[in-house]
């Protein structure tokens, strides 16, 4: 059976600028190479699961500009559903400049621009009628709940990835409806405290804490589980953390659900999906189930 997967929140168009060292201010730095592509966290995570195997579409929104235009068609070449998809009228793409230095450090700068036009009240039981597991990323944090509530309406098991904005907004809703919490270390002693093992806040029970380079630990009520990553030569891990959680849900959304006898598999693949992801520039970089396979083989 094909697993059915919604990825809803940001769609943006990314200018990644790859300087020798970040500059202090009044300072500056050279421009060694630029590379333009589609990101967001919810498109990224949409295409990569694409490579996986997975029917994957996508929920979000762009302006009706040349950078949504150049969204759209390279979301829909590598097969991505953009039916739901909506393109705002006189509307301007959110755009994403990353600056990575040398070092690996990365400050973004951006402007929302159509980003969050998806409002509650846009998204109804037909949004998530014909999907099993729905990714939720940052986005409006009530179009995120609703989204998440429809999803159990209809059986469908929720992933929820906030990002960067987890500290500014109240994303409590959607949380507690989740089945599988993403986040990274800061995230996670934010929202979960020192013991992340302790009653996880998820509907699932479930809470993936990424580590970058460090690899990734699975927090259950009943245990954790944890992978040291794989060390790689990496480039430029904008978009990382989006190719583990595809190689994530790819891994362990079984036809019934989130299957727990894959946990350890999952948490192996997803991290081999953000090591091959950090070793090529951009965020729109994420590897194919045959190439994670090839590089899991070389490495056993």
């Amino acid at each position: 059976m094909t697993r059915r997967v919604l990825a809803a929140g940001h769609v943006n168009w990314d200018v990644t600028l790859r300087v020798d060292a970040l500059p202090d201010p009044d300072g500056e730095a050279r421009i060694e190479s630029q590379h333009t592509a589609g990101g967001g966290s919810a498109a990224n995570v949409a295409a990569s699961l694409v490579g996986h195997d997975v029917d994957a579409s996508i929920l979000g929104s762009v302006g009706d500009d040349e950078n949504g235009l150049l969204v759209r068609r390279e979301l829909a070449e590598v097969g991505v559903d953009t039916d739901r998809l909506r393109v705002v009228d006189d509307g301007e793409t959110s755009v994403k400049y990353l600056v990575v230095a040398a070092s690996g450090q990365v400050m973004v700068l951006g402007n929302d621009g159509a980003n969050e036009a998806v409002h509650p009240d846009d998204v109804d039981a037909g949004t998530v009628a014909d999907v099993d597991h729905v990714h939720l990323t940052s986005q409006r944090p009530e179009t995120a709940a609703r989204l998440a509530r429809l999803a159990a309406d209809v059986d469908a098991t929720v992933s929820f990835d906030p990002g960067r904005r987890l500290d500014s907004r109240d994303f409590s809703a959607t949380i507690e409806r989740a089945d599988v919490l993403f986040l990274n270390g800061r995230e996670a002693a934010s929202v979960l405290g020192s013991e992340y093992a302790n009653a996880p806040p998820t509907r699932g029970g479930l809470v993936v804490v990424k580590h970058g380079a460090r690899g990734a630990t699975v927090h259950k009520s009943t245990g954790s589980y944890e992978h040291p990553g794989f060390d790689v030569d990496a480039v430029d891990t904008t978009g990382a953390g989006d190719a583990f959680a595809a190689g994530f849900l790819a891994v362990v959304l079984g036809d019934a659900g989130i299957n727990a006898d894959r946990i350890e598999r999952a948490l192996e693949y997803a991290n081999a999906c953000g090591a091959l992801a950090a070793t090529s520039e951009g965020a729109r970089t994420a590897p194919t189930r045959p190439e994670v396979e090839a590089f899991l083989e070389q490495r056993y």
